[in-house]
C-alpha cells in the first residue's frame, strides 16, 4: 500500500465497459512524512474518497483485488481514507487538524 492525497479527478465519457460507473481520481504520491512528491497516479475510487482526502492506494495486480475492481483493467485503486498516522511515536497527519 502507498499513501497519497486526492488532488483531482478524471472524466472519461468513452472508456472500456468494465470501467463504466467507476470514479477515477488523481492522487499525488506523498512520503511517510506527508511530503508531496512530484508523482501522480490515476486510481479507481473504491471507498468514496474526495478532493483533499489522504488515501491508501494499491497498484499493479493488487489493484484488482477489491470487490469493485476485480477483473477490471485498472492499475491503481483507492482502498482507504486515512484518518491519521504516526511515525516513531510522532503524529504525522491528523485528518481533523
Amino acid at each position: 500500500m502507498l499513501i497519497g492525497k486526492v488532488v483531482g479527478s478524471v472524466v472519461a465519457t468513452r472508456k472500456d465497459e468494465k470501467l463504466e460507473n467507476r470514479k477515477l481520481l488523481v492522487v499525488q504520491v506523498h512520503d511517510q512524512h506527508d511530503q508531496p512528491k512530484d508523482q501522480y497516479v490515476v486510481a479507481v475510487d473504491a471507498v468514496g474518497a474526495g478532493h483533499g482526502d489522504m488515501v491508501l492506494y494499491a497498484t499493479g495486480s493488487s489493484a484488482r483485488q477489491t470487490a469493485l475492481t476485480e477483473n477490471r483493467p485498472c492499475d491503481a485503486v483507492i482502498m482507504a481514507i486515512v484518518d491519521s498516522w504516526d511515525l516513531g511515536g510522532a503524529n504525522v497527519y491528523e485528518k481533523w487538524s
